[in-house]
């Protein structure tokens, strides 16, 4: 998504509109017609080209600015705008081309954060400018200024421009304000105190290059009228603070004339009086170059957070990684409500009726929105961003034939930040959204004094967000807004797994989901959100989105979650986004897989599934019917965990736990030392078998006492030398089953098979599209990584490794990030099997036998390489291909068209052999 930016500058009098602009350059090209000579009359025509555009050009440049040139030697800049522009003007008929390079010629001379962005050569006849950013060049001549006004957009204070919401600029200033943070910190300004002068020193910032103040207003006070060893810089800024929240008629009458001309803010940003703070010169050069900075370019819906990260050094470390992505947002707020307003716009533009678009225009002013998870407001302002988009694409259709007609922008434009409701915990980051929401909104009245030709600012501030700094699971969403007045709920709560929750989250868990949900503590924090939502909408209209990890949809806790919000009312999944990485486009990414769910108490006939091929790839949307609690287009089932197979399949079982310090373990090497000192342990020393071994082709060995008597256990010494050393770990354990079980001898968990069995690995790469299952003797022993499959033969090998129980599997199990962790509780016990004929189970078991076969030709290589979707042998693939087109026909299907809709049919078979 690219953000479009407008920005206006800052001004002494009311800006200028287009047209009057246009007029005044007529006018200007009209009267210097006929000048020739450069050191007669270049200042006082340049005075009156910035007039042109209602500036007074002693508040914004200076003539003949001293600055030394690339050769070293001195020389005298015609005009300086500061960071902005260099101007370069010569005699009538000159060599434009020699002056744009004496123009770069003072480059070396200027600090770096003066260094212009354009350059502008004229010989009174022709104007050359260069947009040195862009690396863009127009030329025309003076009788043509007007047709070309909006290249002068950066002094007229309309600007566009196109901007990635990723653009450096974002990361330089929240690192230089990091820094300046770091020196207050230094000097013991600290705490609320210092997290509320830096929000305020962001809002001067951006003020400064967005109209709100005079251009550079703040720079130039900060740069003229402060000491350069700072110390009398604390004391300007508390004076600057005090302005912005006075009144002018309530000021001094006697104010310095830099001062009077800071407006009049309020909103309460400014309002709380703070200790004075104390600078160095350091630390003054350090606020300057934030000031250099062009914070126009600065995104408020990803800055926020940007910002935030400076207070944390952890997350400083990796600056940008923890902000979340417009791309992201959208995919949540186009589907939740600007999908359909959207539409609904277009549907009202071919109809061209002024009073239904009016109608709508006012609607949209009613839309109220509640992120219970705020932090830094990046859903709030994306969203209302987007809003203020489409209100100008009302506009525009509204008064496409009379734009002209409109004397005053305030009276049209009706969407405002009052619209916008948010909680959050900390105090910085719920600061931080309620100005990201108001500099929002200030871009956004630029892009219509833009479209409007006429300056359109909301200040003072009378309006603002309402931003709650406090525990969303323990406050009443009510109070903040009733559920009869809002329309949406958004936002991604905290990811927080079970076992990371601190004492106080698993009250806050335990107390959401009430004392007789027992199963609350297996639960991911963000759930409780969720309870919270669905407890607040009932009986509204209330659309609820969400960001959520993908466990929620996975395993065991889909059951719980959604028993728990069904005992509130009913609720109906209306969009779903299925799995995908949840990442940051800065340095230092941090990815995350989740899942997005929109739903309400309502249902709706328009549902859409989002479908991705691989977690980081893009979205395909897909209508389906129906959306269960898995994600999938099924029938609403919930599978709770089961202890025995539900179809009459062989039992399967968790694998052996040694709970032993790794003092029964050996690698090749230390099995074969052991050997030369104990040549009796052999027998008892047998494989053990993890996931790892299995999928990587690697070998240990494990001291199997099972079975063995005492007076072979006391002929080994170095094996009752083993015992004792896992004896004393398991008394060390802080685990009372640990510390109390009575065989130091045996694994702490004996589960081991006494027959030929299937080994499944409980965790598995999600680069692949089956999970390797094998077939092992009783004399392997399996691992407690891996699950097994007592007794099973031929034909519950080829189920299971087909590519229907993989879909089942993709479905239904836990993941670990995006890897599958297989259970047989909710995967297996659960898993429908066919209604097979003799025929079928005979074309399974030698399907089944020709994917053992293939995998034996490769004896050199690895299970982990041989089922990775990059080099899994055509063979190979071909024999999985056999034996899906096999168990499906078993399943009664000679095809299926997609993964989603196998899954659909075992949701449908469960139901009926369930029913």
């Amino acid at each position: 998504m690219v953000e479009i930016k407008i920005k206006q500058d800052r001004r002494s009098t009311v800006p200028l509109s287009i047209n009057e602009i246009r007029s005044r350059a007529l006018a200007f090209s009209k009267e210097w017609a006929e000048e020739k000579s450069e050191n007669a009359e270049a200042q006082t025509f340049w005075n009156d080209f910035f007039h042109v555009f209602g500036f007074n050009r002693r508040r914004l440049a200076s003539f003949e600015e001293p600055a030394k040139k690339s050769d070293g030697q001195g020389g005298f800049i015609d005009l300086l705008w500061r960071s902005v522009l260099l101007v370069e003007h010569k005699s009538r008929g000159k060599n434009l081309d020699k002056a744009f390079n004496q123009a770069l010629d003072y480059f070396p001379g200027l600090k770096d954060r003066d260094l212009p962005r354009y350059i502008l050569v004229s010989d009174f006849a022709r104007f050359r400018l260069y947009d040195l950013e862009n690396k863009a060049q127009h030329e025309f001549q003076l009788s043509e200024l007007y047709k070309n006004i909006k290249l002068f957009n950066f002094i007229a204070g309309y600007r566009t421009e196109a901007l990635k919401p990723e653009d450096p600029a974002n990361i330089e200033a929240a690192e230089l304000m990091g820094k300046l943070h770091d020196q207050l910190k230094e000097v013991g300004y600290a705490g609320h105190h210092l997290e509320v002068y830096l929000v305020r020193l962001l809002f001067c910032l951006f003020a400064d290059d967005t109209a709100i103040f005079e251009r550079g207003h703040f720079q130039d006070y900060i740069e003229t009228k402060t000491q350069e060893d700072g110390s009398d810089l604390a004391q300007h800024l508390s004076t600057i603070f005090y302005i912005l929240n006075t009144p002018e008629e309530q000021r001094l009458t006697n104010l310095d004339d830099h001062l009077a001309s800071f407006p009049y803010v309020n909103g309460k940003l400014f309002s709380e009086q703070l200790p004075p703070a104390a600078f160095d010169s350091k630390m003054r050069q350090i606020l300057l170059e934030c000031a250099a900075l062009d914070w126009s370019r600065i995104s408020p819906a990803i800055f926020g957070s940007l910002f935030q990260s400076v207070m944390i050094p952890e997350l400083r470390r990796n600056l940008g990684a923890h902000y979340t992505t417009e791309q992201n947002i959208l995919k949540v707020i186009h589907p939740l409500f600007l999908d359909k307003l959207i539409g609904e716009f277009n549907k009202l533009k071919t109809k061209r009726s002024k009073a239904k678009l009016e109608e709508f225009h006012k609607r949209l002013a009613k839309l109220k929105f509640l992120d219970p998870a705020c932090g830094c407001g990046n859903f709030l302002v994306i969203s209302y961003r987007e809003l203020r988009m489409l209100e100008l694409e009302v506009l525009r259709e509204i008064y496409k034939k009379e734009k002209n007609a409109v004397l005053e922008i305030s009276h049209i434009v009706l969407l405002d930040v009052d619209q916008f409701f948010g909680i959050e915990i900390e105090e910085f980051p719920a600061q931080i959204a309620q100005v990201a929401l108001w500099m929002t909104d200030h871009q956004m009245n630029m892009r219509i004094s833009e479209e409007f030709g006429q300056y359109f600012s909301r200040l003072p501030l009378t309006k603002a967000p309402s931003i709650v700094c406090g525990n969303a699971l323990q406050i009443d969403w009510s109070t903040i807004i009733k559920p009869t007045e809002l329309s949406f709920i958004l936002g991604n709560p905290p990811f927080i797994g079970h076992h990371l929750q601190i004492p106080s989250q698993k009250a806050e868990m335990l107390a959401i989901y009430g004392k007789e949900e027992k199963s609350a503590g297996v639960m991911d924090y963000v759930t409780a959100w969720y309870c919270k939502a669905v407890s607040y909408i009932k009986g509204t209209a209330i659309k609820v989105a969400y960001v959520s990890t993908n466990s929620i949809t996975q395993g065991e806790q889909v059951g719980i979650l959604w028993r728990a919000l069904l005992r509130h009312n009913k609720v109906s999944i209306h969009f779903a986004h299925r799995t995908f990485k949840w990442t940051s486009e800065a340095k230092g990414k941090a990815a995350v897989y989740c899942v997005i769910i929109g739903f309400a108490e309502f249902d709706s006939d328009k549902k859409w599934l989002y479908e991705y091929e691989s977690p980081d790839g893009e979205p395909h949307k897909i209508k389906v019917k129906n959306i269960n609690a898995y994600l999938v287009d099924a029938p609403w089932i919930l599978l709770d965990n089961q202890s025995k197979n539900q179809f009459g399949m062989p039992e399967m079982m968790y694998g052996n736990k040694p709970t032993d310090g790794g003092h029964f373990l050996f690698t090749d090497s230390e099995k074969e030392a052991f050997l030369l000192d104990e040549p009796l342990a052999a027998q008892f020393i047998k494989p053990f078998i993890s996931a790892k071994e299995y999928l990587h082709g690697e070998k240990r060995w494990v001291v199997w006492l099972v079975g063995a008597s005492p007076s072979e256990i006391s002929s080994m010494p170095k094996v009752k030398d083993r015992i004792k050393a896992v004896e004393a770990f398991r008394k060390s354990s802080k685990a009372p089953t640990t510390q109390n079980y009575p065989y130091p001898s045996l694994f702490r968990q004996v589960t081991q098979p006494e027959e030929k069995y299937v080994l499944i690995p409980r965790h598995t790469s999600e680069n692949r599209v089956y999970i390797p299952f094998g077939f092992f003797d009783k004399e392997n022993i399996v691992a407690d990584s891996c699950l097994s499959l007592p007794g099973a033969t031929l034909f519950h090998f080829g189920i299971l490794q087909s590519a229907m129980h993989m879909a089942w599997v993709r479905a239904v199990c836990g993941r670990l990030k995006g890897d599958y962790r297989y259970s047989k509780d909710i995967v297996y016990n659960n898993f429908p099997w066919p209604e097979t004929s003799e025929k079928n189970i005979l074309e399974i078991e030698k399907a089944a036998q020709q994917v053992l076969d293939a995998r034996a030709q490769f004896p050199e290589s690895c299970l982990a390489d041989l089922y990775n979707v990059l080099t899994m042998p055509p063979v190979l693939m071909k024999a999985h291909k056999e034996l899906d087109k096999v168990v499906d026909a078993a399943y009664g299907k000679v095809r299926f068209n997609s993964e989603a809709e196998r899954v659909a049919f075992l949701f449908e078979m469960y139901k009926e052999k369930r029913s």
